[in-house]
């Protein structure tokens, strides 16, 4: 078994991942010691650049009791083109699973075709799984529940969008996405959740996707790999942005959300990030929770509560 997008999942999964999740972090606050991973390995396969990723599964690792092994393309074979198929059958000889994060969503499906042990996305340009995972685990924190929110997402159609797509798919829950035209997300992940009766709206209005929402949701304007778009980029998301004016039409009692890290200013101001409404910092440390409900089902080793 893989996590490669949320499309590998089902609703009972992604429950019980959260509510695992949420059981792991109160052990934690508890300081309850809990290391079902002893003696197991993970490997880290990272082509970009990390840092809660990276930390999140790291620590996640060590706290479940195992260990991790890094490699960069800086610092491996894979930076002298060694093929996908032969790192993969090599890696997965060593470790008890692996965390990729690379470019082309390709890459990762074929290095799981070889590999012999359960490969997790640590973020593709198509999809960030375990970002979104730990974005549904805070919106139940926050909310007590999914089901019946509208969720809106503000700004680029990128792999974060696209796993949001596949979140509200699965979960049913509202998704309304206002991005400007020319960078909706994926028309392949559009077609598999309207094939599954997802409440799914796409919009160039930003008012519309914030009007009510429950949840508001952001990225950053220019993801990694496309620097050389920037200017064009500001240029088209101009008014793409969660300020106070933004804010005021959602709901009373919306949390606002950033998977970071986040330009302040341009996709979201200073002053929400940092307002009564934001569970960014909330968001960004359930990676860490989430991570280890997700590797304690990959690699086999849960136990009762």
């Amino acid at each position: 078994m893989n996590l490669l997008a949320i499309s590998d999942l089902d609703r009972a999964r992604v429950d019980a991942l959260v509510e695992r999740a949420i059981m792991l972090k109160g052990r934690l606050e508890r300081g309850i010691a809990h290391r079902p991973l002893m003696g197991k390995v993970l490997g880290l396969v990272f082509e970009k650049p990390s840092t809660r990723t990276r930390v999140s599964f790291e620590s996640a690792m060590y706290q479940l009791g195992g260990n991790t092994v890094f490699l960069s393309s800086s610092t491996s074979q894979m930076g002298r083109g060694e093929p996908v198929k032969d790192t993969a059958r090599v890696i997965s000889g060593y470790v008890d699973g692996v965390v990729i994060r690379t470019f082309g969503h390709s890459i990762i499906e074929e290095f799981a075709g070889y590999s012999t042990v359960p490969v997790i996305n640590g973020l593709t340009d198509l999809h960030h799984p375990c970002q979104v995972l730990a974005d549904v685990m805070t919106i139940v924190e926050k909310k007590g529940t999914y089901s019946g929110l509208k969720v809106a997402w503000i700004g680029d159609g990128n792999n974060m969008a696209n796993s949001w797509i596949e979140a509200a798919a699965l979960l049913g829950f509202e998704l309304v996405l206002a991005c400007p035209k020319g960078y909706w997300p994926d028309r392949g992940v559009l077609e598999w959740a309207e094939a599954r009766g997802g409440k799914i709206r796409i919009t160039e209005d930003v008012e519309d996707a914030a009007a009510g929402a429950d949840v508001l949701n952001t990225d950053v304007w220019a993801s990694m790999g496309q620097e050389e778009e920037r200017e064009k980029r500001l240029e088209a998301f101009k008014g793409y942005r969660i300020d106070s004016d933004i804010l005021a039409l959602a709901d009373r009692d919306a949390i606002v959300m950033h998977c970071l890290p986040a330009h302040r200013d341009e996709e979201i101001t200073d002053e929400v990030i940092e307002g009564g409404h934001s569970a960014v910092w909330e968001q960004a440390e359930n990676r860490l929770h989430i991570q280890k409900a997700v590797l304690e089902w990959l690699l086999g080793c849960v136990e009762g509560a």
